[in-house]
């Protein structure tokens, strides 16, 4: 079972730390091998509480022409060609990754790796419960379907894409799969600039999708929000709250133990720090949030005791008397008739004597 599906369907906020290739820039920086690199960020990753760790499987001879130009901030990422970015950080193949995925089952931390290829999307079917669509290959209909068909929940990043591409893709998904579906809003723009990041985009997609009972899953589950976040991490993770707020449970972003090192996905990735922040932002959230029940609190029974009203005399009243609107006002506390029945009170006969000022109880009346 998934993690990242379970957790989702339950409405309980979902963090997959995308570690993509970053595993090597920290090999680099403390001089210990690629796969102990790699290691090393899951471990980090789980220790922050970190749900998911995502990886990213492709050979730069299988994803990129060698004429593909560079799309990213070249200030941050000198490489100017996508073929000859990818080579530096296409050594893992299907042994590595099986290395990975046992060491975090080991951890507790879900494992999943982004197929570029359809070597890697079977070589991973039997380590992954969950199948990740970039954005690069929303409109790659006969790879979506090909994934689509092993017959596993699927997340499905939507950057740089229009509506009628999202529902081709979405469409084509659901029928060939039954199994549960997250929409990921994403922007293609590394970094996005917080003007950029058009979050109200989760609305939208919300209303279209989520709530279009024919993209449910087999279980009657509407589709799941997402947001793959390519956002400098803010102070306060106010990018990553508002998507919450807006209705993103799953929420993916690069992480690295090193903000500042230069190249790849450092330099808008999240570190340690910034997850367990996220984290205690969205559990401080779900606090705030409480329940959908249209009742009474139980913190507020006091409260609602003392601060309402109760039917009160407005003078000295015998035994016998037939109580006449003039007897009667509403003050507080609320611990006796409530003002609602004063039209029941009305004429009825007074069963003891009672002074000026009493809070009139069922008791008193006859």
């Amino acid at each position: 079972m998934s993690t990242i599906i379970d957790r989702a369907l339950a409405g309980k906020f979902v963090l997959i730390a995308e570690i993509g290739v970053n595993y090597y820039d920290i090999a680099t920086k403390f001089d210990i091998s690629l796969m102990d690199a790699a290691k090393l960020m899951i471990k980090e990753a789980k220790d922050a509480g970190i749900h998911a760790v995502k990886f990213q499987s492709y050979k730069a001879g299988t994803l990129a022409a060698k004429a593909s130009p560079s799309y990213w901030d070249t200030t941050e990422e000198p490489t100017t060609s996508q073929y000859e970015l990818f080579q530096k950080f296409d050594h893992f193949g299907e042994a590595e990754y099986r290395e990975l995925k046992d060491f975090c089952d080991k951890l507790g931390i879900e494992f999943l790796s982004t197929a570029f290829d359809l070597a890697s999307a079977d070589y991973l079917d039997s380590m992954m419960d969950v199948y990740k669509i970039s954005s690069s290959d929303l409109n790659n209909l006969p790879f979506v379907e090909y994934q689509a068909r092993k017959g596993k929940p699927m997340l499905i990043s939507v950057g740089a894409s229009n509506e009628d591409e999202i529902t081709r893709t979405l469409s084509l998904v659901r029928s060939v799969n039954d199994q549960s579906i997250a929409l990921l809003h994403c922007v293609l723009e590394y970094p996005t600039p917080y003007e950029h990041a058009n979050l109200n985009k989760i609305t939208s997609l919300k209303k279209s999708y989520a709530e279009d009972p024919i993209y449910a899953d087999k279980n009657g589950s509407p589709i799941l929000i997402g947001y793959s976040d390519h956002t400098k991490p803010d102070t306060c993770a106010d990018v990553i709250k508002t998507a919450y707020n807006l209705g993103a449970v799953i929420i993916e972003k690069h992480f690295t133990l090193d903000k500042t090192l230069k190249g790849n996905d450092h330099y808008h990735a999240m570190d340690p720090d910034d997850a367990r922040n996220i984290l205690k932002g969205i559990a401080f959230i779900d606090t705030l949030r409480g329940s959908y029940d249209l009742k009474c609190l139980d913190s507020e029974a006091s409260a609602r005791s003392n601060a309402r009203r109760s039917i009160v005399t407005t003078c000295d009243i015998k035994k016998g008397a037939i109580l006449t609107p003039e007897m009667l006002t509403y003050k507080r506390p609320g611990t006796g008739i409530p003002p609602e029945k004063m039209n029941e009170i009305i004429g009825r006969t007074m069963a003891v004597d009672v002074k000026e000022d009493t809070i009139l109880q069922e008791g008193m009346l006859s």
